[in-house]
Parts: C-alpha cells; structure tokens; sequence
C-alpha cells in the first residue's frame, strides 16, 4: 500500500512510512562499522586510529548534505502541502546544484589543507601519514557523499523511501565488497590506501544513482531539472538545515575534543576505543536519526496544510516510539558490549577491556539521545530553525564541550564516557521546555 504524505498516521502507518529511513540509516552506519572492522583487523591499531582522528574533519565538510537534505526538504514538503508542485521541482533542483558545487569546492580545500589539520589534531609521524593519506582519497569523492546525504532526505519528500533505501544498501553493498578485497589482498602498506578508496567509490553510487533517477522522469513526487539562484531560498533551506549543520559540525568538533582528552588520558588506545564506541553508536543513533528523517516531510506537509490535529497526533506517538526504541537499545548495548570490543579489537586484551567499560557507560546515552535528535528535527520540519539550532548547538558545543573537559577531572577516564550522557540528558530537559514553550506552532 502506498502511503502518501496527506494520509492521516496510525502508530502502524508512521512505522510503516519511516521503516525504509530507519533501515537506510542503520544500513549506512553498518557498513561504516565493517570499514572499521577491516582497517582494525587487517590494517594494524594505529591507522584505525588514524581513521578515527581524522573522521571528525571529514564530516564537517560532508556536514553540507545534511543541511541542503533537512532544511531544503523542509521547504519543498511545505511548498507541495500548499500545492505548488512546479515550484517544489525548481527548489529541488536548486539545493541539488548548490550543494554539489559547495562540495567540489570544500573537497579542493580540504585535500589542499589536511596535513596541517591534522597535525593540529595531535597527529605525529605514522598517525599523522595515515591521517593524511585516509582523508585525501575521501575527499576526492566527497562531492557525490554530499549528494548521497541529501538525496536520503528528499527520497522521503518523493514518497520514494524504498528506492532511496535501495541506494543506501548498494552503497553499503559496494563498501563491503571493496573493502573484503582491496584491504585484505592489498599488500600491508596500502591496506588503508584500500579501505579508503572502498569508501570513496561507494559515496560515489550513493550519490550519482540518485542523480539519475531524478534527472529522468520518474513515477516520484520530484525531478530534476532547470532552476534560477534564488538567494532568498537558499538561505531559508541553510537556516532552516542550520540545526543538522550546527549539530554534525559540533559534533565533529567535539569529537576531534574527545581525541584530545584521550590522548592526555589513555594514549592511542583510547582513541582506538573511542572509535569502537562511535562505531556502534552510528548503528543505535542512526534509528532515531532514520525516524527524524523519515517524519519530517510529513511534518513538514501537514504543517503547510495547516493540519494542526495531525500534527499533535505526530508527536504524541513520536516521542512514544522513541522512548519506547531507547529502552530497546540501552538494554541490547549492555548485552552486546563484550562481544561488540571483541569484534574490533580483541586482538588487544587491555584495549578490549577498556573498550567494554567505556562503552557500558557511554550506552546509558541511547536513553536520552532520541528525545533530543527528534525534538531538533521536529522544529526543523516546521520551518523554525532559529529553535532547531538552538537545541543542536547547547547539545553538543555548550553541554558536552562542557561536560568533557569537567568530568574527567573528577572520574578521569571514566568521566569522558559520562560526558555524553550527561549532556543528552540536559538536551531533553532543553527539548521538551522548546517543545512546550512552542506549542502554538502545532497545536493550533
């Protein structure tokens, strides 16, 4: 059955519509996790560390489809529920080309400035060569990473969720594929020159297939094809995708604080280990990232069409689900802990061990983590990105940045992995006091 964005939405029809977003997140984040296994297992320790050092920088260029993807869909969503169907097309297309050309320019940039980067990360010798050669490869194809993070976006505006899942798992599929060859056949001193370009190329199909389809006539609700700049627009779609820019970028960047905290604190070993934990953590975050994603055109669409009772049933069984979800997760992560390290690093006894007692802790997190991605989406989809921002930027700039440099001086080590538990927890009290001191935005 297909289910379009007017329909009214049961618990089952909500599950049913954000099911493929949930599933292409997850998916996406699993084959990051078997990149990371490859480059552990058969690579050596310190360029996985490498890989996660640099991995922050990488996701603060590709931070742009994000922006493009939530912020522009919230635009187009609103646009089609009013009825104008030309100008959604000529939107569409316009966030499609912009993006792709702030991609080639930050890709040029970013091969031109990486060593120095690195090296201000805390990269030296070996680390900071396998930093510089991992980044390099994936910054040549980060143009069409930034096309494959918007498209996962617009593919739900489309009323295309399954095709834009299909992407998702041939992306993942090639990812996979290339690296079980190039990284375990390759000889030592190029394994992650492998994974690398594993990663490289399937960025490449996540964003050209899409391309593709929406450049042909298509059965979906958008297509490309000829537009004008309109500044106005643009600006509209970077401040209202500001939070998801505001939320990767900090997230980045609090992550690049993580690695320096670790360094002082446990070496190399615990930058190792805290790349295990993001690891898995992209797989339980993905579905509440997945579930955002997968609402807000829907969001977004009723809010256009002024329907304020869908609005409120949207989000009393929203925030039902997600704290249903983190329940789930909190409890697999505890039980999946030993066995998730010895995926990674089991052939490290101590680096093991801390990746295990980090990650018990860390996981705590997952309970209050959906509340707080959601209520920033949320906002997101009712075109109120000033809101959005503010919820994704105390998140991460101001309650972790603040909670990673204070806790470890109380509970050392330990108080990194609090950190962010600590700070998704202050999140939800922000989201929820947003949520009420907004409510005229959706309740009439």
């Amino acid at each position: 059955m297909n289910i379009k964005l007017s329909d009214h939405f049961s618990y089952g029809r909500l599950l049913r519509f954000t099911l493929p977003s949930i599933a292409m997140m997850i998916f996406t984040s699993i084959y990051s996790v078997v990149d990371g296994f490859f480059v552990s297992n058969f690579a050596g320790k310190t360029p996985f560390a490498a890989v996660n050092l640099i991995m922050p920088v990488l996701m603060i260029v590709s931070t742009v489809g994000f922006m493009f993807g939530t912020g522009g869909t919230a635009i187009v969503a609103r646009v089609l529920g009013e009825g104008d169907r030309e100008r959604a097309n000529r939107y569409f297309s316009l966030f499609t080309y912009v993006a792709f050309g702030l991609g080639v320019l930050f890709s040029v940039f970013g091969i031109l400035l990486i060593r120095p980067i690195a090296g201000l990360l805390g990269g030296e010798g070996e680390l900071l060569d396998n930093c510089v050669i991992y980044a390099c490869v994936n910054l040549a194809a980060m143009p069409f990473f930034i096309l494959q993070l918007l498209f996962q976006s617009f593919f739900i505006t489309a009323e295309k969720p399954q095709l834009g899942l299909a992407v998702t798992v041939s992306s993942g599929v090639t990812n996979m594929v290339l690296d079980a060859v190039l990284v375990t056949l390759l000889p030592q001193a190029y394994k992650l020159v492998g994974a690398a370009l594993a990663t490289a190329m399937s960025q490449v199909v996540g964003g050209v297939v899409p391309l593709l389809y929406f450049f042909r006539k298509n059965s979906s609700l958008l297509r490309l094809g000829k537009t004008r700049f309109e500044g106005r627009a643009v600006l509209r779609a970077c401040t209202n995708g500001s939070s998801e820019f505001m939320s990767n970028v900090s997230m980045s960047i609090v992550g690049m604080l993580y690695n320096l905290q670790l360094i002082r604190y446990a070496g190399e070993d615990g930058i190792a280990a805290y790349g295990v934990m993001m690891y898995v953590s992209m797989i339980f975050s993905g579905a509440f990232i997945g579930y955002s994603i997968g609402t807000a055109p829907v969001i977004g669409y009723h809010y256009g069409a002024q329907n304020h009772p869908e609005l409120r049933s949207l989000l009393r069984k929203s925030l039902s689900l997600i704290g249903a979800f983190g329940i789930c997760m909190v409890t697999a992560a505890q039980l999946l802990a030993s066995p998730l390290a010895r995926f990674f690093v089991g052939y490290d006894a101590s680096l093991m061990a801390l990746t295990v007692s980090g990650f018990r802790i860390f996981a705590l997190s997952f309970l209050f983590m959906g509340f707080a991605v959601f209520s920033s989406g949320f906002f997101t989809a009712l075109s109120d990105g000033l809101t959005s921002a503010l919820i994704s930027f105390l998140r991460t700039m101001v309650f972790q940045v603040a909670a990673v440099l204070l806790l470890p001086l109380i509970w050392g080590i330990n108080g990194v992995w609090v950190s962010i538990v600590a700070a998704d927890f202050m999140a939800v009290i922000l989201g929820m006091s947003c949520l009420v001191i907004k409510r005229r935005k959706y309740r009439y």
